[in-house]
């Protein structure tokens, strides 16, 4: 005679279904997103213990670039950017963007901060704060830590940090600063513009197609395209440092944005290779 199991008693079956609809219910809450800050503590702390153990912080600026770009360029762009480089390595999250950085002096105005909205922090205060947020991410687990500067006026402030850094934590982490992001989002993409036809006087080094072409790519809504076409080639007055944006384009942009997200996966993923071997 074959032997009978014994029935689930049903308050069994129905504390088994809740739990399962509890975890259903954890999993479907936690979002997929490599950005920190939309993560809770507890959902951070699961993924680093997971593997994801590479912090991008984005440094972007709030600075004028000209009558047809918003003040928000470079932050916006190196969230996006950070943001699609993390998602290509699989292993990075994506630290909110650092918005405030040095972009000339306030008594006299220099620089961009001749111009209104834009904001302007010492070099001390802002390696200060790249220096802090760096060793909080070391505390909670991340072992890369890695500086995507969006601005060229800061870079070697960053590498300083850098350098600084590694000297103190030895071995426990590494801070890096690939040098193939800002290349390429600047005489790399410049290279790449000659290759299809733009001309030098219209690339511009501030505000001109490049730089206005990069930000079509990504964020549209933050140029006055209506104004661009059919306004005047702006100048220096008007905040735009060489070039001529009226040619800029989504499609021509999205070039030096493929670009400068594949490069720097690709360094990045033979920086942390490399500092696990040596581990």
């Amino acid at each position: 005679m074959p032997l009978s199991l014994p029935l689930a008693r049903p308050h069994h079956l129905l504390v088994c279904a809740s739990l399962w609809l509890a975890a259903q219910a954890v999993w479907a809450q936690a979002p997929h997103t490599v950005q920190l800050e939309e993560l809770t503590w507890t959902e951070l702390r699961d993924q680093v213990q997971a593997g994801k153990t590479t912090i991008l912080i984005p440094i972007g600026g709030t600075e004028q670039s000209g009558p047809y770009v918003a003040l928000g360029k470079h932050n916006l762009r190196v969230k996006i950017l950070s943001q699609r480089i993390a998602e290509g390595l699989g292993n990075a999250l994506v630290a909110p963007v650092i918005a405030y950085v040095p972009e000339g002096g306030t008594a006299p105005t220099s620089s961009h901060m001749r111009f209104p909205g834009t904001i302007t922090v010492s070099d001390e205060v802002f390696k200060k704060t790249l220096e802090s947020a760096a060793n909080s991410f070391k505390v909670h687990g991340f072992k890369n830590i890695v500086f995507l500067g969006d601005h060229g006026g800061y870079q070697k402030d960053i590498q300083q940090v850098v350098a600084q850094l590694n000297k103190s934590w030895g071995s426990t982490a590494q801070a890096l600063v690939p040098p193939v992001y800002y290349a390429t989002s600047s005489d790399g993409y410049a290279q790449i513009l000659r290759q299809h036809g733009i001309r030098e006087d219209e690339i511009g080094t501030h505000a001109g197609l490049a730089d206005t072409a990069l930000l079509l790519a990504v964020a549209p809504q933050m140029v006055r395209q209506d104004a661009m076409r059919s306004g005047p080639k702006p100048g220096l007055a008007d905040g735009v440092y060489g070039g001529d944006p009226h040619r800029a384009t989504a499609e021509l942009g999205q070039l030096g944005i493929d670009a400068i997200v594949t490069k720097t996966i690709q360094a990045l993923k033979t920086s942390t290779a490399a500092h696990v071997s040596t581990q």
